[in-house]
């Protein structure tokens, strides 16, 4: 694809920090881990408890992290510690592995899948996000493989204390993970669900998600999406000087993009995108049109294009990902034709624009295909949640003859928050089936 698609010594003691997590003391085997799961976690070799919070009644919710490798084809290069939440339910109920593929949250919230099981789950921050940051950071180890070794030694080093089925799951690019998990490491879980996950294998001039925004909708909101777009560069000194002053009152910048200018253009170019997968169809009518004023214009921009995204405050925490669209993930271009004689930053929606210029950058068209290869000749057990109103799955993964006992499934009426209890009757009998019976719950 074009645009944004081509677009981290001492081996003695790191061979022993790194040993392949054990199994518990046979007391903690036999029974002590249902009395006393704090016990049984704390023997887990490399694992540390940081703190238990409260949770709802019948769970408990630790904070942990975990050594990992910085390189796991190098061992000797160091550690970092990866931080995890667990929320327990029982020894012997299934266990959800969750990545919502940032930084992880420190709630007890139950992911949907560890809802419908009853089950436990493990989220998983990922490398270069939140706190699991190597200390001497080398963004060439942020690639699909390391990360997918990392959920790798998370599931062994916990399969000593949860003896029931796995469930891996994710959302958007934590649903991505998901998927790069099974493919490296096939056999860790027991079926996969990943809901609103791309698959950015596309190099015919990212067609797949043009030729959505083309489509999407009626051709009146198509038409007053464009619009609005005019209408925000033409009136773009007085809206940019708006948005550097909020961003100045938050105390943050633009110092990542370059720009408020810059950072207002890209939100511009995106809301289509930004639009359709949040609002859709039915947010059409508060479109701003060519009168409209300032303020209104200036409130409708900043809550549908997302503003705050851009500034140092977020754009910070991002660079990790992306780094990742612009090195193997891949993204989406926009169409610029309509808004060509007032665009100042070419190529601004590139990853590149994102990611500090001494990171160096390189595409590789290779990974992508690899993943898409998989799903299609190998993938097992794999259940691709989408919503017919997201933009994000205009490249969508599809199954092939050699997957097995794996499936799309649909909602017509959603958008990126695609759930299964949410689907149509039909599909989420299929979903809720299957994922029972890959549980053993059946």
């Amino acid at each position: 694809m074009r645009g944004w698609i081509r677009r981290l010594l001492v081996p003695v003691a790191a061979a022993v920090m790194l040993a392949a997590p054990g199994t518990l003391p046979a007391a903690a085997a036999d029974g002590t881990a249902e009395q006393d799961v704090r016990t049984a976690i704390e023997h887990v070799p490399g694992l540390t408890v940081l703190e238990e919070r409260p949770a709802a009644p019948g769970l408990r919710f630790f904070v942990l992290q975990l050594r990992q490798p910085i390189d796991h084809r190098h061992p000797e290069a160091g550690t970092f510690q990866q931080r995890i939440t667990l929320l327990h339910k029982a020894v012997d109920r299934p266990t959800v592995l969750w990545t919502g593929g940032y930084q992880v949250p420190l709630d007890p919230a139950r992911s949907e899948p560890a809802t419908l099981l009853d089950g436990n789950q493990l989220n998983v921050e990922q490398r270069f996000f939140g706190t699991s940051v190597p200390s001497a950071t080398d963004y060439r180890t942020l690639t699909i493989e390391q990360a997918a070794d990392d959920h790798h030694r998370v599931v062994e080093a916990f399969r000593s204390v949860y003896r029931g089925r796995w469930i891996s799951a994710g959302g958007s690019k934590g649903g991505m993970a998901t998927v790069y998990h099974r493919r490296f490491h096939p056999g860790d879980v027991d079926g996969s669900i990943a809901y609103s996950a791309p698959d950015n294998v596309d190099d015919r001039e990212d067609s797949a998600y043009l030729d959505f925004l083309a489509t999407a909708g009626t051709p009146e909101c198509r038409a007053a999406l464009r619009t609005v777009q005019r209408e925000a560069l033409l009136r773009r000194d007085e809206l940019v000087a708006r948005y550097a002053d909020r961003a100045a009152r938050d105390g943050t910048g633009f110092t990542v993009i370059g720009s408020a200018d810059k950072a207002f253009e890209i939100a511009v170019l995106r809301l289509p995108f930004t639009f359709w997968q949040s609002g859709g169809q039915a947010a059409c009518p508060t479109v701003p049109g060519t009168g409209t004023p300032t303020d209104d214009l200036d409130r409708w921009i900043d809550r549908t294009g997302r503003l705050t995204v851009y500034t140092d405050r977020v754009a910070r925490d991002f660079i990790p990902y992306f780094y990742q669209l612009g090195t193997q993930m891949g993204y989406f271009d926009v169409e610029t034709a309509h808004l060509a004689d007032l665009l100042r930053y070419p190529g601004a929606t590139e990853p590149r624009s994102f990611v500090p210029r001494d990171i160096p950058m390189r595409h590789q068209p290779g990974a992508m295909r690899d993943i898409d290869r998989w799903v299609r000749t190998a993938g097992t057990r794999l259940l691709f949640l989408n919503g017919r109103l997201d933009p994000s799955v205009a490249e969508p993964f599809r199954l092939g003859p050699g997957s097995r006992d794996s499936y799309v499934l649909w909602d017509p009426d959603a958008a990126h928050a695609t759930r299964i209890g949410e689907l149509p009757d039909a599909e989420r009998a299929v979903a809720t089936a299957t994922l029972m019976r890959w549980a053993g719950l059946d």
